[in-house]
């Protein structure tokens, strides 16, 4: 789940400033948390109070999104989902925005079988991005996640989204230089995949992330999730992160690390 911390806040900088290339400085001064990592974080605490079978994860959800996003007002919500926060209706909207895939890493740490990450990316998303394309991004995401986590090859996860998702009948190089900012998942998600799929490395994958341009914070966070999930994290660029982050957030990111601790 850190891995989609990382992405968010590496790609903060560039989001409204695309620079369409791998050659910069991962962690700069001017690099922030966003929405991705608090929506992150408040999925991640409403599975550590959820019971055991899950089944109340989407009204643990819908409090701890609203309980932990009203503290940030200015993190980069969008429209719609900014109004769904501060108001009292907790009813879906129909959405099929990006917010549903860089939102649902947790969930892929978390479930023990495939159809378990599916049933918890179902539950997490459907309370706002209900929209099918939404479901999709969210539930993409997660897979990869548990794919990459459960000793799937590169070559596996690839196939395994291809044929059930989204086409990966693309390369970066052939979209980077005309790929625009997109806030959609079905504009975003198969990109930030792509990422995963054509990195060497942890770090590589955020780098991939970053230099096709487009909503790079969201981005990252995808491509984030599944790159940890695959190859780990150093623990150098672990610590670095977390000084990004508030003492609030940062105390759910390490109790939920404590429950569910890395594989890698």
């Amino acid at each position: 789940m850190l891995g989609a911390i990382i992405g968010d806040i590496v790609g903060s900088r560039f989001e409204f400033s695309n620079i369409k290339s791998k050659d910069f400085e991962m962690f700069y001064e001017k690099c922030f948390f966003t929405d991705d990592s608090v929506m992150t974080l408040a999925i991640a605490e409403a599975i550590i109070e959820s019971e055991n079978d899950f089944t109340d994860l989407s009204d643990r959800t819908i409090c701890c999104m609203k309980a932990i996003g009203r503290n940030y007002p200015d993190c980069g919500y969008g429209f719609m989902f900014g109004r769904w926060i501060y108001s009292n209706m907790s009813e879906p909207y129909n959405s099929y925005g990006n917010g549903a895939a860089m939102r649902v890493s947790a969930c892929g740490f978390v479930g023990k079988t495939l159809d378990e990450v599916k049933d918890l990316s179902r539950k997490v998303t459907e309370i706002t991005h209900n929209h099918p394309e939404g479901l999709k991004g969210a539930e993409a995401t997660a897979v990869a996640i548990f794919l990459a986590r459960t000793g799937s090859s590169i070559q596996e996860i690839e196939d395994y989204i291809d044929k059930n998702y989204y086409p990966m009948n693309f390369t970066l190089d052939e979209i980077r230089s005309k790929y625009e900012f997109n806030e959609t998942c079905q504009g975003t998600v198969p990109q930030a995949i792509k990422a995963f799929l054509e990195s060497t490395s942890f770090e590589d994958a955020i780098r991939n992330a970053i230099s096709i341009g487009g909503d790079s914070d969201t981005i990252g966070a995808i491509t984030g999730g599944i790159a940890e999930a695959f190859y780990g994290i150093a623990e150098e660029m672990k610590v670095i992160a977390k000084t990004y982050l508030d003492g609030r957030l940062k105390k759910i990111c390490e109790d939920f690390e404590k429950v569910y601790p890395s594989e890698k």
